[in-house]
């Protein structure tokens, strides 16, 4: 096999294993209904099945990727990917909510192996600046194609089959990817690993957990659970007991060196906002095609198919972007669309309105694959090839506590406006009044058991009062996205349209004399 047939092999294989991850992240919240129905959890058990994958995924990536940099990536991914395939066969038929439980953890913890495994493999195989850049962009604009195909391939199996058919399908996928991997891809590593710190993987894991598991409490219940701060507290002294132990190591996990490195830091900050908004927004919409609109799971995902495909398309062009307009403009003009898309989604009623909506969501997709696929190169080309495995999963670390964080705070904007903006009327029990402030779904079922007109009247006040909630969190969006593209901008000013082979950078002393090799 020669070197070409093998590079854009390995880019098949990654964008595969990429796509799979990102279909199933789509698909559990469409099967949940039936698997309530199925298995009966507890409201806790619940909460598990939806975040353990999250949470798993997240604590995981950094240790999983240094991993991969020293045993060897193809190797890590072709793990990763039987444990996935095996968690899926078992989350598919799982007994009880016990082991379905059990199963997700396990899907989180192969995914966080398989996620920067993809990116180094690349970075490794495309040694040459412009194909890299192209690569990644494709990479990335398989990544929006899987968000927007996960809807729609999981509403056809629900309408065909049972609940588990939606996790079964990724074993003929991991069968492909364990063929097409031990065939095509070539085996990298970093000829200079060094040893794994064992007290800085739990550190690791600690802080990214921590701050994740108090992100999603407080968009669920409000800052001041206890939960939520006992919780941020521990994210927050692991993260600075591990980052102040890096700059003494002298093999750490993470060079925290890199992120005086205005190319990487800015790059990192970039996705993490970008995220922010991006994930917020696609949780509001599903709820506003289903419960406003009245739309089924299918025709939902196939409504929201177009912002991904062309987030694709942007993805794939944005190499083309870079040689001509530098890589901080691509990045800024990816984020003004990405705003001007949420700005003419402040437009939307309770009426649908589709076409208007598709421009919207068109120019909001383009703008998001031009910023990550610019982004992700940016920030493996700022370090070391042999580095590869951990700069993925620092990009990956940030979307989830991006994501998080997006969903804490611009739900939490959505769910105050949703308060704020709803007019009721009178002569309601107290005990529905207070449910139907809580969500549009609490809302609307509580509006079906309320008699003749009191029900109309309680469903039109509550679509009214979501919508307008929507207006107010999607122009909050756009400004930060606004913010940022200029940020960016300034930011990533003199960074070159081509980034060439990176060096390993030289050492410096530790703060008690001792050396600090520059590590990721």
């Amino acid at each position: 096999m020669n070197d070409a047939t093998r590079k854009w092999g390995t880019l098949a294989i990654a964008s595969v294993a990429v796509l799979l991850l990102s279909v199933d992240m789509t698909v559990l919240h469409l099967a949940l209904p039936r698997l309530v129905e199925d298995l009966r959890p507890s409201a806790t058990q619940l909460l598990w099945i939806a975040d353990i994958y999250g949470f798993a995924l997240a604590a995981l990536l950094v240790t999983m990727g240094n991993l991969g940099d020293r045993i060897g990536r193809k190797r890590l991914l072709l793990i990763g990917t039987v444990a996935f395939g095996a968690a899926s066969a078992v989350t598919a038929y799982a007994p009880s909510a016990e082991l379905l439980i059990g199963a997700r953890a396990l899907l989180g913890v192969a995914g966080a192996t398989i996620m920067p495994s993809t990116l180094s493999l690349i970075r490794n195989v495309f040694t040459d600046p412009r194909q890299r850049t192209t690569a990644v962009g494709i990479w990335s604009s398989v990544t929006a194609v899987g968000f927007a195909l996960g809807p729609i391939v999981g509403g056809v199996l629900l309408d065909h089959f049972w609940w588990g058919s939606v996790f079964l399908i990724n074993v003929p996928v991991v069968a492909l990817i364990l063929v097409g991997g031990a065939i095509v891809l070539p085996e990298s590593r970093n000829p200079r690993p060094g040893r794994i710190d064992l007290v800085s993987v739990p550190l690791s894991a600690a802080g990214v957990l921590g701050l994740v598991y108090a992100l999603k409490e407080a968009a669920d219940g409000g800052v001041a659970q206890p939960t939520v701060l006992v919780s941020a507290v521990i994210g927050l002294v692991s993260i600075v007991v591990f980052v102040r132990r890096q700059t003494t190591l002298a093999e750490p996990l993470i060079d925290v060196r890199l992120f005086r490195r205005r190319a990487f830091s800015a790059t990192v900050g970039a996705e993490l906002v970008a995220i922010f908004a991006m994930l917020a927004m696609s949780v509001i919409f599903a709820q506003y095609f289903q419960l406003v609109l009245g739309w089924s799971p299918l025709v939902s995902g196939l409504a929201g198919m177009p912002g991904g495909l062309a987030g694709g398309v942007a993805g794939a062009l944005c190499g083309v972007l870079v040689q001509r307009l530098g890589r901080g403009p691509v990045v800024a003009l990816g984020l003004a669309l990405t705003a001007t898309g949420f700005f003419l989604f402040s437009r939307i009623g309770v009426d649908p309105d589709y076409p208007y909506m598709l421009v919207a969501m068109v120019i909001q997709g383009m703008g998001m694959g031009f910023a990550f696929g610019v982004t992700n190169d940016t920030l493996l080309a700022s370090v070391p090839k042999e580095r590869a495995g951990a700069a993925g999963a620092i990009s990956e670390t940030a979307h989830e506590l991006g994501g998080a964080l997006g969903i804490a705070v611009l739900g939490s904007v959505m769910n105050s406006s949703y308060r704020n903006s709803l007019e009721l009327p009178g002569g309601l029990p107290p005990e529905a009044e207070t449910g139907i402030r809580d969500t549009l779904a609490v809302a609307l079922r509580t509006a079906a058991s309320l008699p003749g007109d009191a029900g109309q009247a309680v469903s039109r006040a509550a679509k009214q009062a979501f919508v307008d909630a929507t207006h107010v969190t999607v122009l909050t969006g756009a400004a930060i996205l606004l913010v940022l593209a200029v940020a960016t901008l300034f930011a990533l000013r003199g960074v070159p349209k081509v980034i060439p082979e990176h060096e390993e950078p030289a050492d410096e002393p530790a703060p008690d004399g001792g050396p600090v090799t520059a590590r990721l």
